[in-house]
């Protein structure tokens, strides 16, 4: 019986480097691609890692840099001021909305981008009569792209603790709504804001459909005009991104694993040791 499960053991060990081989390959092969190509041109990265030198070359790129995170920034805030509150409120007082909520902010999970873009335009003909043609405006666009995303971090976050509990405890103590919410239970969520704000960046980084088709700038748009006229910037540029959504994906990983050990390893009341009798 042992040697059965050692030699399952040894299968299943097997298997799972060939899934992590096969998967190195298929991911590390193309980014070595890219950066073979944007070496080619030995002026590339250091013109790329050279912030005067690169605005003055190519003023439309960093343009697109500076759009895409003050987009990324202003989504992060926005979704948080929304998402966060609404969220809360509902687990605590209006549990009976829960579904309608989660109905509401995965619908456009289900909407293809082209779709959405077709909705949008109307839309976004008065959001620039009123505010303007400024590619900022993409926030509220990409606030409702990040919805699904973001409400399910957040949502995996409450579920993790018991809110009820919480909340009764603390207004039994005097404590406003508004206090349980900011003092209370978002503290003991911060993991899971955490996770939506980098999912939010990682989205807003990347993303081009909506950009592109309402006229906007910004990194994604500026790296596919770019390679009209400069290919192994354009590839430097696309890997760059790609590490940096990697690197917040690893954080991201790190910051929920941290989470997941950190009620376990602490606990939350020091039990006093029994006296011996005498």
């Amino acid at each position: 019986m042992a040697g059965v499960i050692a030699r399952r053991a040894r299968r299943q060990s097997v298997f799972r480097w060939v899934v992590v081989v096969v998967l190195g390959v298929f991911f590390v092969l193309p980014l070595s691609a890219m950066v073979e190509f944007s070496t080619r041109d030995r002026t590339t990265w250091p013109t790329l890692l050279d912030w005067p030198k690169l605005s003055a070359t190519y003023p439309d790129l960093t343009e697109g840099i500076l759009n895409s995170l003050g987009q990324a920034g202003l989504t992060a805030l926005l979704m948080l001021v929304l998402l966060v509150p609404t969220a809360i409120w509902v687990r605590l007082r209006l549990p009976r909305l829960r579904r309608i909520v989660e109905f509401l902010c995965l619908l456009p999970l289900t909407i293809p981008a082209i779709v959405l873009v077709v909705g949008l335009a109307p839309v976004y003909a008065w959001v620039t009569y009123f505010l303007g043609g400024s590619s900022l405006t993409l926030v509220f666009a990409y606030t409702i792209l990040v919805l699904p995303y973001a409400y399910r971090a957040i949502d995996a976050g409450l579920s993790a603790i018991d809110v009820r509990t919480l909340a009764e405890a603390a207004r039994s103590m005097g404590a406003s709504w508004a206090g349980v919410m900011w003092r209370v239970v978002l503290p003991n969520i911060r993991s899971a804001v955490l996770s939506a704000v980098f999912l939010t960046v990682a989205l807003v980084l990347g993303e081009y459909t909506i950009a592109s088709l309402l006229s906007r700038t910004n990194l994604q748009v500026s790296i596919a005009q770019l390679g009209e006229s400069s290919a192994p910037m354009s590839v430097a540029v696309s890997f760059f991104a790609l590490l940096l959504a990697f690197v917040l994906l690893v954080v991201l990983g790190l910051a929920g694993d941290r989470r997941r050990r950190g009620p376990a390893d602490t606990p939350l009341v020091s039990t006093p040791a029994p006296k011996e009798s005498r």
